[in-house]
């Protein structure tokens, strides 16, 4: 769990105990609260108990009411936890003023998943993508954060050394949030260029989105290991946000066709905007994908609200109307796989990265949206050209090779781009 220092360091400790609390309005919020200590086991803490307030408007000083705070206050004694985990975003004041009576570390959601990416990110660009995010929160609650994060000190004789801690504060985060913006900006220039090469050599890409825990990781490591690539997987795992960095990998399948498979950082719900806002620049990659495969838990039984959630997270960052394939996943942990009701306007297929269940129509799926403006052609190419011979040998889908007295024979299909620029040696 975070918390910081005098000098805005991040201090960790190893074990937690924690009640969980939310606030329930409108809807129900049973599954919002199932995440919460499923986000709270993923960050190694150890869920004792849990409280929930029906309350048409949330108190402004504690976000719950004053009984209830006594309760919490009283749970949290006789329960010997060290945290309270509330499930809706805090202000700084509600912060201070919720430590101050239960008299032990309070954290919200957004903390809570901001400290998970924090320990899970591994590439330069995805820890500065969390750090940028944590200050981005952290801002405008320098007043508020208590034993959360770094106490300051207030009352009499305290308030001008108190003042003044805000003030050094708040000019630390502020250059510190425009040195990682710029750092940013030349990672995302990087991969702009690169972007620009792959783009110029026409191998299509193919992006893996979802909800967290879906299983893409699972999927990616099954497609590489059907292409003999096991050397490249990903780390997978059963838990929220097992990857969080972006992960790209070359895919050769059997037939020569070769694409780009993009792994990206799973979708939750109340993600909070400053993630989203910060990890825009990797997600990009989502955004200039030839075709997005959603991965589905189809063993969840709400699984309809995860499908929500991706589809919204895929509007802010402009990749709502990219075409498509629904992939419903952990077929294997579903009674009756006929009982999935498909999503309409796209191709659906059910499958099971983990014991193989359908990838292969999977594959044919990919490869008829990726690869449908192939054409097959009949070439004969001159000796002296040996460039384009090894070029389709290696780029190609050739069914068959003859040399002929004039040159190497042809039976081939061809990306649309190169049958324009090979058109001259095709013979009828």
């Amino acid at each position: 769990m975070l918390r910081f220092n005098e000098n805005n360091e991040v201090i960790r400790e190893d074990e937690y105990r924690a009640v969980l609390v939310g606030l329930q309005r409108d809807e129900d919020i049973s599954y919002s609260m199932e995440e919460l200590k499923g986000l709270a086991e993923a960050a190694g803490v150890e869920v004792l108990g849990q409280m929930i307030q029906n309350l048409e408007r949330p108190n402004t000083a504690t976000l719950i009411g004053k009984g209830k705070v006594e309760e919490l206050a009283e749970m949290v004694k006789n329960m010997e936890v060290d945290t309270v985990i509330f499930n809706d975003e805090l202000t700084g004041m509600q912060l201070r003023n919720l430590e101050d009576a239960v008299g032990v570390r309070v954290i919200d959601r957004t903390i809570l998943i901001l400290d998970i990416f924090a320990d899970r990110a591994s590439s330069r660009e995805g820890k500065l993508q969390v750090e940028l995010a944590q200050l981005q929160y952290r801002m405008p609650r320098l007043t508020g954060f208590g034993k959360s994060l770094s106490r300051l000190g207030g009352g009499i004789g305290t308030r001008g050394p108190g003042e003044k801690k805000l003030e050094t504060d708040r000019r630390h985060i502020e250059k510190r949030m425009y040195d990682i913006k710029s750092e940013l900006a030349q990672i995302k220039n990087t991969r702009g260029v690169q972007r620009a090469k792959r783009e110029k050599s026409e191998i299509p890409v193919v992006a893996l989105v979802g909800y967290t825990n879906s299983g893409k990781s699972a999927l990616m490591n099954r497609l590489l290991t059907m292409t003999e690539k096991e050397e490249k997987t990903v780390f997978e795992k059963n838990m929220l946000f097992a990857t969080l960095d972006t992960q790209q990998r070359s895919v050769t399948l059997d037939t020569n066709h070769q694409f780009i498979l993009v792994d990206t950082v799973g979708f939750v719900s109340r993600l909070p905007h400053s993630l989203v806002n910060a990890f825009k620049a990797t997600l990009e990659e989502v955004a200039y994908a030839d075709l997005l495969i959603h991965v589905v838990d189809a063993s969840y039984e709400n699984h309809d609200f995860h499908i929500e959630v991706t589809n919204k997270v895929l509007e802010e960052i402009g990749a709502g109307d990219k075409e498509k394939i629904m992939a419903f996943n952990k077929i294997d942990l579903v009674e009756d796989p006929s009982a999935v009701i498909p999503v309409p306007g796209v191709d659906n297929i059910c499958i099971s990265a983990k014991f193989d269940r359908n990838i292969d129509e999977l594959i044919g799926l990919i490869k008829s949206k990726i690869f449908r403006d192939m054409v097959r052609v009949r070439l004969l190419v001159p000796y002296t050209r040996g460039d384009i011979s090894s070029y389709l040998c290696e780029k190609a889908r050739v069914f068959s090779m003859e040399y002929k007295d004039s040159g190497t024979w042809f039976d081939a299909e061809l990306k649309a781009s190169d049958y324009q620029r090979l058109k001259e040696y095709e013979i009828i």
